[in-house]
């Protein structure tokens, strides 16, 4: 008889814990009893459909990390029935949504294109420093994508916990502690987020297709403040620390960009 570590990330116990705590993110307005939105999601993430015939499990291959794989996976159609349940309902239609945390930003998704920001705001404490002094003033590694070349300028922001390097055609890439709550957030329109493999498979990301209202959360209490409207971005985690990729065309260009960290 096989046993399963309780601290195994791939365990089914543990997917499972993940797609509930997931569910537990849900932010959505107080509907009738009859469409509770919530709840559907919750009975969809912790019920199978009787009447659905049985089919093979459609990702598991024979290489290491498949089944983080196949979490991600099954992510990814968890926040795809959340948009789809929100969207079909009036009160979905007229909010927000807090579908996902990851990479220390907050993506916020609504089934129509949030109004763009047409004012900008620096992150607090930013400041221009030579590229050379990141090292020495962020509080984590701070790496280079050597397929873009050295930077152009970067900033320091928030005492260190945030540093931003900057490229022609408006190409930045910030990096900040990846132990620190939700630092940014994202209001999301169509295109909706869209899940990106990273290094073969070794580490995910999302690819965030389209223009949006780009922000970042106060740590004390959680007050959003705007900052700009941001290009497609990429956002992932690697190393302990968070990342997020902005003005690339594509999600492979970024993806090969991010793959390009020393």
């Amino acid at each position: 008889m096989n046993s399963h570590d309780p601290n195994d990330p791939d365990t089914p116990d543990t997917l499972e814990a993940e797609l509930l705590a997931l569910g537990a993110l849900l932010d959505v307005p107080t509907p009738t009893p009859a469409t509770d939105i919530a709840a559907t999601v919750r009975t969809r993430l912790t019920q199978s459909d009787p009447g659905a015939p049985a089919r093979p499990d459609p990702v598991l291959p024979a290489r290491p990390g498949g089944r983080r794989r196949r979490r991600w996976v099954v992510v990814v159609a968890v926040v795809a029935v959340v948009v789809a349940i929100t969207a079909a309902t009036p009160q979905g239609r007229a909010a927000v949504v807090k579908i996902l945390r990851f990479a220390g930003v907050e993506l916020r998704v609504s089934d129509t294109p949030p109004t763009p920001l047409t004012t900008t705001a620096p992150l607090p404490g930013e400041r221009t420093v030579a590229p050379e002094e990141l090292p020495a003033l962020a509080r984590f590694p701070v790496r280079t994508p050597t397929r873009l070349g050295p930077p152009q300028t970067a900033t320091v922001s928030d005492g260190g916990r945030v540093v931003s390097m900057f490229w022609p055609d408006g190409i930045r890439l910030d990096q900040f502690d990846g132990e620190m709550s939700p630092y940014f957030f994202k209001q999301l329109g169509p295109p909706f987020p869209t899940h990106v493999e990273l290094d073969g498979g070794a580490a995910e990301g999302w690819w965030l297709g389209g223009e949006h209202p780009l922000g970042y959360l106060r740590r004390a209490d959680g007050t959003a403040v705007p900052l700009r409207q941001a290009a497609p971005t990429l956002i992932w985690t690697s190393g302990g620390v968070n990342h997020r990729l902005e003005g690339v065309r594509t999600a492979r260009e970024a993806a090969e960009i991010a793959a390009s960290l020393r």
